[in-house]
């Protein structure tokens, strides 16, 4: 094996795949350093609830077979970049005969008998599966300070909170104990935990990636995505899930034509909201970086988009309604209020009072914001918004105000102020890492784009990370 004291258990999807290709690295040895690195680092993270090690050496050992026969032999199987890669699942998919808690006590002994259609997509691309990862219960927070659990911690520092609700599959991939994971996001679920803990994590159109049988939160806004450590990464998890029509391109080609130089990119830099409250060390890394796309030759835009203050109540009462139905139609609430976390009986205890005019209202709103979106992006001719994804670093464990400019604000509001836009409006977003504050806690850039361009934004983001450093392991790792 090659040497896994530094670079292995951080290399990318695609190195890792030329070392089995070359038969200097196998499957199950891989697999092995992955299960070996979770025992050592999860006590302290607690990244993961379940850790499969058996099937995940079932898996390895079937990849290892199919990769290593004799090609021209019939027991030859190149199932694509994926075969024989270690990822992580967030704990509310469906994986059979696995538990899939949802970080709930209600389902803290549910097996489900089948597959979540994710799950059966991944698994014939030939992944392997080393386990469920914590989150926000039920992934109804932002913190995954899990009450019956306990809290996932930030590998940059352990007395802060990851984000969430992926917050578990951020953590085990930034700290090297998966090669990426597959979680979800209703108001940035996917991205906060990523610009947190220093990676990239990928909200797909709304639609664009199945979410049957995974748990939901909202249905009219959930979305499943990957959480990887480049951009590259990240297009590669997302291909074999990705929902296309019959005349577009293999998403798989984005992580190829990525690579390409060309940065004549038309980037948005939104006058509104987005920058109405932003921590000062947030807004020097987010110029930053600006300043770097700039050098790289993107053309950065100033644009006016309208409604985009309504986007905080239409989400919420959108969310709230819908969450609360969901969990009264499972018979679980109010019947079994008291096995509820705190907060999230609270905002089920909202959801209940949301009146039907003020979720009609709601879904009106975001008709109104969808439209105004897209105007404002075909009259500027852009490819995107830039915007930072959140805006305060990880906030310490239970800290449920933050002070930013000079006044406190909940400290949930702040995480999801600047991503649940992108969830009203059906939009794809990806959060990328682009620094770190004084004291060396990382910060998310994130692009927003229109409907259907996922691949331009991996584009975009992939250009933005060649750019600058590598990426640089968390002190835990």
């Amino acid at each position: 094996m090659p040497d896994t004291d530094t670079n292995l258990p951080f290399a990318s999807i695609q190195q890792i795949g030329k070392l089995f290709r070359k038969r200097k690295l196998s499957p199950v040895e891989l697999t092995k350093l992955m299960l070996s690195r979770i025992d050592q680092l999860n006590p302290q993270l607690n990244a993961y609830l379940t850790v499969t090690a058996d099937l995940a050496l079932s898996q390895a050992k079937k990849a290892e077979s199919e990769l290593f026969a004799p090609r021209g032999r019939k027991a030859h199987r190149d199932r694509g970049p994926l075969h024989g890669i270690p990822i992580s699942l967030k704990d509310n998919i469906y994986t059979k005969d696995i538990r899939t808690t949802a970080g709930s006590k209600i389902l803290k002994d549910f097996m489900p008998q089948h597959d979540a259609a994710v799950v059966t997509q991944l698994k014939e691309a030939g992944v392997i599966i080393l386990g469920k990862t914590n989150l926000h219960e039920f992934a109804y927070g932002v913190t995954t300070n899990n009450p019956h659990f306990g809290p996932t911690r930030n590998p940059w520092d352990l007395s802060r909170i990851p984000g969430g609700s992926s917050g578990g599959s951020a953590a085990a991939v930034a700290a090297g104990l998966c090669y990426g994971s597959i979680g979800t996001d209703t108001g940035g679920s996917i991205r906060i935990p990523a610009a947190l803990c220093g990676i990239v994590g990928l909200k797909p159109t709304f639609g664009r990636v199945s979410v049957a049988d995974v748990i939901p939160l909202s249905p009219g806004l959930d979305c499943v995505g990957p959480l990887a450590r480049s951009a590259a990464d990240a297009a590669v998890l997302l291909d074999p899930i990705f929902v296309r029509g019959t005349k577009e391109l293999p998403l798989r080609s984005a992580a190829k034509t990525a690579r390409k130089s060309g940065t004549t990119f038309r980037l948005g830099v939104p006058r509104e909201f987005f920058f109405d409250v932003v921590d000062e060390n947030v807004w020097m890394v987010f110029h930053e970086a600006l300043r770097a796309l700039r050098k790289l030759g993107a053309h950065l835009i100033d644009v006016s988009v309208p409604l985009l203050k309504e986007t905080e109540d239409a989400g919420n009462q959108i969310a709230w309604a819908e969450a609360t139905h969901y969990h009264q139609h499972a018979g679980w609430f109010p019947s079994h209020a008291a096995d509820y976390g705190e907060d999230v009986r609270t905002r089920l205890e909202l959801g209940a009072k949301v009146p039907a005019t003020a979720y009609l209202h709601a879904l009106e709103q975001r008709e109104s914001f969808i439209g105004s979106f897209h105007a404002s992006m075909a009259d500027a001719k852009l490819d995107a918004l830039v915007v930072p994804t959140t805006p305060i670093p990880a906030p310490a464990i239970g800290e449920e105000t933050t002070p930013v400019c000079s006044t406190n604000h909940p400290t949930r509001a702040l995480l999801l102020r600047n991503n649940r836009p992108a969830n009203l409006a059906g939009l794809p977003a990806i959060s990328i890492h682009c620094g770190f504050t004084p004291d060396g806690l990382p910060i998310g850039l994130q692009l927003i784009g229109s409907v259907t361009d996922e691949a331009l934004l991996l584009r975009i983001a992939h250009a933005f990370e060649r750019s600058g450093p590598p990426f640089s392991r968390p002190p835990i790792s």
